[in-house]
């Protein structure tokens, strides 16, 4: 279960997030929608730990642990996921070595001996079929000449090696060409399981007729101003967000 309570956070002079409130259970798959500027991303970016955001007040609890009190590789092994919208491209780092490091990264966090190489490839290759990903691709340095649909792809195949506790979706659904929507959404939709939460945040209802949520979340001027069933995602997408951009106080 993830909680945040009473979150604040400002960059630079700007104050983004004012008192959010959330709750994931697990095994949920709840939506965040909101209009540009609402601090969507800027949420996933503090869950995941980036560097820049100052928290003024709150907490992020994951399973009761606070885990604004951890560094990013700790958040990450402690379980937590996040796919970028823009996923970097990191010339000289293979792919394969780049997986196999974050596996075994996380395998010795967890005082777990390292995946050995065959056990590494079998993973891998299994995961990349299902995400229809070229073998070409993971020959390749990370991201560097991936269409956009491809850099998702990878993310999603991350996502599924590391077999994380919660993941943060970023706008998943940009960029994306309708096969690659489907092909991204049902490798997400093949790792969603009882123990598995899930955040995803998005502007548009066709992501959620793919992955379809339990929850929807509307965000408003840094705090969440509704909150429905997958219902309420096919009325935003009929009537926008005019109606929530001055719910929040």
């Amino acid at each position: 279960m993830l909680e945040i309570k009473n979150l604040v956070v400002k960059i630079e002079d700007n104050q983004i997030l004012n008192g959010l409130n959330l709750t994931v259970n697990d095994g949920e798959v709840a939506a965040i929608m909101g209009p540009n500027g609402s601090g969507k991303s800027t949420l996933s970016y503090v869950i995941a730990g980036k560097q820049d955001y100052e928290v003024l007040d709150g907490e992020i609890l994951l399973d009761g642990v606070n885990v604004l009190e951890m560094a990013p590789d700790e958040r990450a092994a402690a379980g937590l996921f996040l796919a970028f919208q823009y996923p970097l491209e990191i010339p000289g780092v293979g792919t394969m070595t780049f997986l196999k490091a974050c596996i075994n990264a996380q395998r010795r966090a967890r005082e777990e001996g390292e995946i050995s190489t065959p056990d590494f490839i079998r993973k891998v290759n299994a995961a990349a079929d299902k995400l229809e990903i070229n073998k070409e691709m993971l020959k390749r340095a990370l991201n560097v000449g991936f269409s956009g649909g491809e850099k998702k792809r990878m993310e999603i195949l991350q996502m599924a090696l590391l077999e994380p506790k919660f993941c943060v979706l970023d706008e998943t659904d940009s960029g994306l060409d309708i096969d690659a929507l489907r092909i991204v959404s049902e490798g997400v939709n093949a790792l969603r399981e009882k123990g598995r939460s899930f955040l995803v945040i998005t502007h548009y209802q066709r992501l959620l007729n793919h992955i379809v949520p339990d929850t929807v979340h509307v965000m408003s001027k840094g705090q969440i101003v509704k909150t429905g069933g997958k219902e309420l995602a096919l009325e935003l997408e009929q009537s926008g967000y005019a109606d929530y951009r001055s719910e929040a106080a």
